[in-house]
């Protein structure tokens, strides 16, 4: 008898979601799509891949997620620059972002689970539990390109939700990701206020600053990472840089060249004129990109050899995003969750290191 695949899915407790991916893919004998639904038939033997091991799974809370760059680096599954980078294990069961066009954005690429709206309402919605809670706290007030007000600022002191967070979910392992500007002396303060909350949760928290180049990411972009681990957990040991010389602009870019304007492929540039706005720098060739900004407001940096600033695709190279993630926005909001993103490359190594730790071996 046939029935609709999300009854069947009830029936095997399966997502949804991924029995449809499977039913596209033809891995069920008797499933058709009729209209817009697919339909299989009710005895049909749920397919089970054959392992020689069980795979890990972990499960993953994620917090002010963006457009989704530190979700796709810890859940692995891409291809960047001729290199696969494999799954995980990683699960991301629920994410919360404030912005819509974000939200889009993950949706498209990532999934449906993303849940738009303020964190200040929305935690109330966490689940019971996770392995890992991950967030990336808004910068604004910290970076060297902003009003420097530290965690006393509207927008960083949303760090406090992810303590509020692990408080509630008591994950095994939380991350929390910020900018490098963190690390300087009149940030002393905010750093201190920062490890003094986290480390009164009762985790062993280690924090360092990394420099994204160092991982096969073609920017020069630094981003301090703290792990707080459980004291039963071995302590969170830090990825070893990955290439002794970073991928340069050219090597990430050469082959976007000579396309024309592709909307669709967010090949699309700023035809900002020059300012006096940062941003007006133009990529070395042979040199790693600069750090890619989400509030340059078209002054987005010139290509190397080009005469017009660098496209949304490059930028997203340059951000290590795959060239299969899609960005369905307008240019400028395409701009600014680029800018704010987590290196995807980068969040995947960082995640090898999390999944050593929740296996009971840093040193792995």
């Amino acid at each position: 008898m046939l029935i609709a695949l999300s009854e069947y899915a009830k029936i095997q407790n399966r997502s949804n979601d991924t029995l449809r991916r499977m039913a596209e893919k033809g891995l069920f004998k008797s499933a058709q799509k009729i209209g817009r639904n697919w339909v299989i038939d009710s005895d049909e033997i749920y397919p089970v891949k054959k392992r020689t091991q069980a795979k890990e799974s972990f499960s993953v809370i994620s917090l002010f997620s963006g457009c989704g760059g530190m979700d796709l680096g810890l859940v692995g599954g891409f291809d960047f620059l001729n290199r696969h980078y494999e799954k995980t294990g990683f699960e991301i069961i629920w994410a919360n972002e404030i912005n819509a066009s974000a939200c889009k954005t993950y949706r498209a690429n990532l999934g449906n689970y993303i849940v738009e709206g303020d964190i200040k309402t929305e935690i109330e919605n966490l689940p019971k539990y996770a392995d890992i809670i991950v967030g990336g706290f808004p910068c604004q007030d910290i970076s060297i390109n902003g009003k420097m007000l530290g965690v006393n600022g509207k927008r960083s002191s949303l760090y406090s939700y992810i303590v509020e967070a692990v408080k509630r979910v008591k994950p095994k392992i939380f991350i929390a990701e910020n900018v490098g500007g963190l690390l300087l002396k009149q940030n002393e303060y905010s750093l201190n206020k920062i490890l003094e909350d986290f480390n009164s949760l009762g985790y062993n928290v280690d924090y360092a600053l990394y420099h994204a180049e160092d991982y096969g990411v073609p920017q020069t972009r630094e981003r301090v990472i703290f792990v707080g681990t459980q004291k039963d957990l071995p302590r969170f040991v830090p990825p070893k840089p990955t290439v002794k010389t970073p991928v340069t602009a050219k090597e990430a870019l050469q082959d976007l060249e000579n396309l024309p304007q592709d909307k669709a492929f967010s090949h699309i540039w700023s035809n900002a004129n020059v300012s006096g706005e940062q941003g007006n720098r133009r990529l070395i060739a042979d040199r790693a990109g600069y750090t890619i900004r989400a509030e340059c407001h078209g002054n987005i940096q010139f290509h190397y050899s080009l005469p017009r600033r660098i496209s949304m695709r490059e930028a997203a190279r340059i951000q290590s995003f795959p060239d299969t993630f899609i960005f369905p926005c307008g240019l400028r909001e395409t701009e600014r969750q680029i800018g704010n993103a987590v290196p995807p490359v980068l969040a995947w190594h960082i995640a090898q290191k999390v999944k050593a730790v929740l296996r009971n071996n840093a040193n792995e």
